[in-house]
């Protein structure tokens, strides 16, 4: 809609505009300030600059009234538009708000757990984020691809290793144990560690050459867990890649940045120029014993990523990678590829409260909050939403009681509430919502207008959201499109007024607009409540 708004006023003043909504829709669903930028080459002010140009609009079905305040052109939609507009949206149905399939081609990599241990609370919010982004970008059209890359080589395996042989001797051979400063912790690891007792013999525990086993053991059922967790929350990748299988790749990826002139030897060690991109200091590839990085697994798999010759590259990040984010680009730009075409998101800690205390650490978990815990108690409807109600690169803290409550202090129960409110309405007026495109509703109040313009913002919203990479957005936008439609319900008579059919296709709009933005946050909306 406001595409469109904004396309019809530039052939009409046959000129580019700013176009704005009013922050009182009193004034008009939408207004422009185009005269202020024209003072100047037309020596006028922009008053007089705004009324000339409202007097273009004054026999256009598009808008009901055009008037002019403090130089701003302001516009109020008209009964025939609106009724235009939300035939086809209703007709649409589940395809309201969805575009035609864009050429750009997007590779989506979130998450990205190490697989030593399930997934706790910080994991959530980057998963929900990208995952949301995934959904919202499928919508508008994008070709984007999810993938999550498993940390499955280095340090953290043989940490793992070490952790459930330790585990194993103590849980299934009853040996006392004394576990170094750096281990895994968890019910988890003695969990695994039954596991392989009972598949290859507790003997298994007695043999410290096994270690390696172990870890590729234990990484196989820790990824089944974290896939599960992410099940929970409505999450799944069509990708997934190991760091493992790419280091075979990593004596090539060497050879193209020795080519190019971005790595030396100092120290026995392999550095990269990644100060000529900007960052505080070259970082080692190689160690003394030629074992290769951490940084350099991520190189083998940017590599690997940008021969798949995707459009854009997004990777969504905790907020403790910052000072990665140079020095990756730093490799991407240095292996021949654009590394303006990686765009790095981050995702902020939470804090999780309970009765406004600090929640429990989880036992099973060892030192952290499991995101299975958090979804089992509150259920990831609310959990998705409660991530997504502040940009993914700020901090966020919210307390689980809050969750429970059945009012307005909840916000996916006051959503959910205003979705069912408008359902009951339709059974008691025994009415399928397909039946609502047909209604006539040739003059509309001004309060349903305000509420089907409200309705109808639902595309913008999304396209904005997915181009600032804003979820927020989103529930914000559900929120206040709720809020009006309880206001509407305490408002209006609607079963069995006089406008009964005009209600009721006013509030099949809203609750269309509801149900497509709650799907596209992975919530489905409820019915009865």
């Amino acid at each position: 809609m406001q595409t469109q708004i904004k396309n019809y006023i530039e052939d009409v003043l046959n000129r580019p505009i700013v176009l704005e909504k009013p922050k009182d829709i009193a004034f008009g669903h939408f207004a422009t300030p185009v005269a202020f930028s024209l003072a100047k080459e037309l020596k006028k002010s922009p008053m007089i600059i705004a009324q000339e140009l409202a007097k273009k609009f004054e026999n256009s079905d598009i808008f009901e009234s055009v008037n002019v305040l403090n130089g701003f052109i302001n516009f109020k939609l008209s009964s025939q538009f609106l009724n235009t507009l939300v035939n086809e949206a209703l007709q649409q149905g589940k395809d309201f708000a969805k575009e035609s399939a864009k050429e750009e081609t997007i590779l989506l990599e979130y998450v990205s757990a190490n697989p030593t241990g399930p997934l706790h609370i910080g994991h959530a919010r980057g998963a929900i984020f990208g995952d949301t982004l995934y959904k919202v970008g499928k919508h508008l059209g994008y070709d984007i691809t999810s993938e999550y890359y498993v940390n499955d080589a280095g340090a953290q395996m043989d940490l793992l290793g070490v952790s459930l042989y330790l585990a194993g001797r103590e849980a299934i051979l009853q040996k006392e144990v004394e576990y170094p400063e750096k281990y895994y912790r968890g019910e988890y690891l003695y969990d695994i560690a039954a596991l392989i007792a009972q598949k290859y013999g507790k003997e298994v525990f007695e043999d410290i050459t096994k270690m390696d086993e172990l870890a590729q053991f234990a990484k196989d059922e820790v990824l089944a867990l974290i896939k599960n967790d992410l099940l929970k929350l409505g999450i799944e990748f069509e990708n997934f890649v190991s760091e493992k299988s790419l280091y075979d790749n990593w004596e090539s990826t060497r050879s193209v940045l020795e080519n190019n002139g971005y790595l030396y030897t100092k120290e026995d060690k392999v550095w990269i120029k990644s100060t000529q991109f900007g960052d505080d200091a070259d970082r080692v590839v190689v160690r003394e014993n030629g074992v290769p990085t951490y940084l350099a697994g991520d190189i083998i798999y940017h590599k690997n990523k940008f021969d798949r010759k995707f459009d854009k590259y997004i990777n969504i990040w905790g907020a403790d990678h910052h000072g990665y984010i140079t020095r990756v680009k730093a490799a991407v730009e240095f292996l021949g590829f654009d590394a303006q075409k990686l765009e790095v998101l981050l995702s902020q800690m939470v804090s999780l409260l309970k009765g406004k205390e600090p929640y429990k650490m989880s036992k099973r978990a060892g030192n952290v909050i499991l995101l299975s815990d958090i979804a089992d108690e509150i259920g990831s409807d609310a959990l998705r939403f409660i991530f997504l109600t502040k940009k993914s690169d700020t901090h966020l803290e919210f307390d689980l009681e809050t969750l429970k409550n059945q009012d307005s202090t909840n916000p996916i129960f006051y959503i959910n509430y205003a979705h069912a409110r408008i359902n009951q309405l339709f059974k008691k007026a025994n009415l399928a919502f397909d039946e609502a495109q047909h209604i006539q509703a040739e003059q509309l109040s001004d309060e349903s207008k305000d509420l089907i313009y409200e309705s109808l913002l639902l595309p913008s919203v999304l396209n904005e959201a997915f181009s600032k990479r804003d979820m927020q957005k989103i529930t914000d936008y559900l929120y206040s499109l709720s809020s009006s439609v309880h206001k509407f319900y305490n408002e209006h008579k609607i079963v069995g007024s006089q406008k009964e059919q005009e209600y009721l296709k006013v509030l099949a709009m809203a609750r269309l607009s509801l149900n497509i933005g709650l799907k596209l946050l992975g919530i489905n909306a409820k019915d009865v409540m």
